[in-house]
């Protein structure tokens, strides 16, 4: 099984410096020259498919089929509800079989209000700090089940990660179904592919590849600075709160039994400007570097 993953493309014109439609052409054509079977994404396509439902449409309807997993920011600017539709989503969580793995899309975009698990929409989450990025209790047992029942191993996408120390808020327990789903059978689970934090990073957890995929066009920094011309901010709203990615980046990942190998690629940052150079420290908080990079690897897990 081959096909091609990227992550937080974040299409919104005149607002990010990315995610263009030159980087969606891109993407697609690799997909093409490398004979992948189908496209997805780790979340963060876009700020709301009915600001640019051209893009999406796009996307949609490429010839390789192409298949969404939410993040924080794809309702900000169109309810839920109707991002769900546009995205040809049969529902914020599902999966699908394919050349005998099961692909299972999982959505922990939900804040706690009191015992009440809220879906993000419309950007309500912002206010939750302390109780967003959680795994409502139905959908942990509804991964649970799609994990256990699967006659084929599994891959699971998430945007916030189940691995990072600033992750899903929850992530003890579902990483507790994926390890005792692969105590009663080995394999259940093969690998998590999470984005959100922009970050190129692979671990091995008791036999699992937990994947930190990057960003197709950027890293997010919290201190403004003032490294690129002014015209250019001028035209792009929050360039600078961002240190952009000159190539857009993505992975071809094949499957083949218990291995599982990414071409991955490198780039370089625009105009060389570095976090330290921008004003702000050059880790996040799990200790992790920007880098204009996704890695290449080559694991059999055994």
């Amino acid at each position: 099984m081959k096909f091609l993953l990227f992550s937080d493309l974040h299409h919104y014109p005149n607002v990010f410096d990315g995610g263009t439609w030159e980087d969606l052409g891109v993407l697609q054509k690799a997909a093409e020259e490398n004979e992948c079977e189908f496209m997805i994404h780790a979340g963060d396509f876009c700020h709301g498919p009915s600001l640019v439902p051209d893009y999406v449409k796009a996307y949609n309807e490429f010839h390789i089929p192409s298949y969404h997993c939410l993040g924080n920011h794809d309702s900000d600017k169109t309810p839920i509800e109707e991002t769900l539709k546009a995205y040809n989503m049969p529902d914020d969580h599902y999966y699908f079989d394919h050349g005998g793995y099961r692909m299972i899309i999982t959505n922990p975009n939900f804040y706690k209000d009191g015992e009440e698990y809220v879906r993000y929409s419309m950007g309500n989450y912002y206010p939750h700090a302390d109780t967003r990025e959680t795994m409502p209790p139905d959908q942990i047992a509804w991964l649970k089940e799609t994990v256990e029942s699967s006659p084929y191993p599994c891959i699971i996408f998430s945007h916030p990660s189940f691995e990072r120390c600033d992750g899903v808020k929850n992530r003890d327990r579902i990483l507790d179904v994926i390890d005792e789903a692969n105590r009663k059978k080995p394999h259940s689970v093969l690998m998590c592919i999470n984005g959100h934090h922009h970050r190129d990073f692979v671990r091995i957890r008791n036999g699992v590849i937990y994947w930190d995929m990057n960003s197709v066009s950027y890293d997010w920094v919290p201190n403004q600075h003032d490294c690129y011309p002014k015209e250019l901010c001028d035209e792009i709203r929050l360039l600078n709160h961002t240190l952009v990615y000159e190539d857009p980046l993505y992975a071809i990942v094949t499957v083949e039994g218990t291995t599982v190998t990414a071409e991955g690629m490198e780039s370089s940052m625009m105009l060389g400007v570095t976090r330290e150079q921008s004003g702000n420290v050059p880790y996040d908080k799990a200790g992790r570097p920007v880098t204009p990079t996704v890695q290449s690897f080559n694991i059999t897990l055994g």
